[in-house]
């Protein structure tokens, strides 16, 4: 491992002038800087490069206690580095096939309106987020469309929250009637074009409603909602969410390449002795880095992994090798990646890997086909069961899911057997298929044209990897090989 000069992170006494020299290796890999104390983990501090190379960090006592303690170590800790986080983000702009689709739904079902709380669709009509409370995937606001405008429903608890994020500037007036409504030309003054619609924000008295009450009294009806509305149909949008918008497809490539860079550069770390939940720990914490949500992290150290195929990390040591699958989200779209460490794998390591990235190119070549011939998700999943055919292992598709469709949404939709769901592109698609003890997964931009890999970042090896049952070659990750 490249190891860069020895740098002093200097420990400054909130008491005192003294400053105490800890001496520090940086581990330079791909942009990244992977802190290490006595050649142990130093748990969740991963930060851009930002500064010289033989510049100093510098900590005071009380941040360097807690990252001791295995606290997060964000840019604000650094004295003289600038914010790695991405800056926030201001909506889609890509409103126009986004409405058409709901346009073609509402005079389909003979709808007046349809409504979204769900946390995913929201955030994937109006570009921002409802959630304060991530227990829950049902947000504080909720938002409808009655092939005109836009309206969003929320208690005055929140209302400011809600206007400032979604909007610039204060609201444009200020309705009357039994609800508190703020009208807003979101893109534009009034004659907007159809990209922009026109956008108001109903408040409620938080102790006097609900959003389901607020919205069923102030709906133009019959409506839907995808979430529990009285008298409303029940709406799912995984099929308005389908397939991708070009500004959405332009968001994946970044969002895809972040997860990738993130879980990389902690796994060129890693080394035998290192724990299963140290490592999980370095990964959330660098995509935070990026900012990045990171709903899933799982590890398993080469026990575990023969064992389970969500492996929740534990204490246990990497030993032989290691597998971490990780999804990261941001802007409500979501990238899914796996990486394998070997530093002395068992002697069916290879073979397995290899048979298992053959299963998931063949699910990809599949995808496009279908894609090009109008196919369901259970023609591609009819092939994957072929792969594991041909692979010797024709019951092992039984043990875990396989993947499906990538959006707002881990998966919009995961594969079963004879399953009737359109396949649509371009789409991301992540298939994750296993065999005992291994494990390919991406996150791939599929049209019928081909194939673009998002979570592949050009600093990991790869290789290219023919389908079990088509003509079909496609550029998988491999495994890094690590000597110890």
């Amino acid at each position: 491992m490249p190891i860069l000069p020895s740098v002093s992170i200097r420990q400054i006494r909130p008491t005192s002038r003294d400053i105490t020299h800890f001496p520090f290796n940086l581990y330079d890999h791909s942009e990244f800087i992977l802190i290490f104390y006595d050649q142990k983990l130093f748990i969740c501090s991963i930060v851009s490069v930002c500064v010289g190379r033989n510049q100093p960090f510098e900590l005071d006592r009380r941040t360097f206690l807690k990252l001791a303690n295995g606290a997060a170590l964000t840019t604000g800790m650094l004295s003289g580095v600038a914010g790695a986080e991405r800056p926030p983000w201001h909506g889609t702009g890509d409103h126009q096939p986004k409405l058409s689709r709901l346009d073609t739904y509402l005079s389909s079902n003979d709808l007046e309106s349809v409504w979204f709380a769900d946390s995913d669709s929201y955030v994937w009509l109006t570009g921002h987020s409802n959630i304060i409370d991530r227990s829950s995937s049902t947000g504080v606001a909720a938002v409808g469309y009655d092939g005109d405008t836009l309206t969003i429903v929320v208690d005055n608890d929140e209302r400011a929250l809600v206007r400032e994020e979604l909007f610039d500037g204060p609201p444009h007036g200020v309705g009357k009637g039994g609800h508190n409504t703020e009208n807003h030309p979101h893109g534009g003054p009034p004659g907007h074009n159809r990209g922009s619609p026109e956008v108001e924000i109903v408040t409620f008295g938080w102790h006097a409603s609900s959003v389901a009450d607020t919205v069923a009294s102030v709906a133009a009806t019959p409506a839907a909602a995808d979430f529990d509305v009285p008298g409303f149909d029940r709406v799912t949008a995984t099929t308005l969410r389908q397939p991708l918008t070009e500004r959405e497809q332009e968001m994946y490539r970044s969002i895809g390449e972040d997860t990738a860079r993130a879980l990389e550069g902690v796994c060129k770390t890693l080394r035998p002795h290192d724990t299963e939940r140290e490592a999980a720990r370095a990964v959330s914490s660098t995509m935070d880095a990026f900012g990045l949500e990171h709903p899933v992290v799982l590890v398993a150290g080469e026990e575990r992994a023969q064992k389970y195929r969500h492996p929740v990390p534990t204490d246990a040591e990497l030993n032989g090798y290691v597998s971490i699958s990780v999804v990261g989200r941001r802007a409500g779209l979501y990238a899914s990646c796996t990486r394998t460490v070997a530093f002395d794998p068992p002697e069916w390591f290879e073979r397995r890997t290899e048979r298992v990235l053959r299963v998931d190119a063949t699910a990809l070549g599949a995808t496009r086909r279908a894609i090009q011939n109008n196919g369901t998700a259970g023609d591609v999943f009819g092939a994957i069961q072929s792969a594991y055919e041909h692979a010797g292992v024709p019951d092992e598709w039984t043990l875990h899911h396989q993947g499906g469709a990538a959006g707002y949404a881990s998966r919009e939709w995961v594969a079963t057997p004879d399953d009737s769901t359109p396949v649509s592109g371009p789409m991301a698609y992540a298939w994750n298929p296993t065999l005992q003890g291994t494990k390919s997964e991406g996150t791939v931009l599929v049209s019928a044209s081909g194939y673009e890999p998002l979570t592949l970042t050009g600093e990991w090896p790869t290789r290219s990897v023919e389908s079990y049952v088509h003509d079909d070659v496609v550029v998988r990750p491999g495994v890094l090989y690590v000597d110890t």
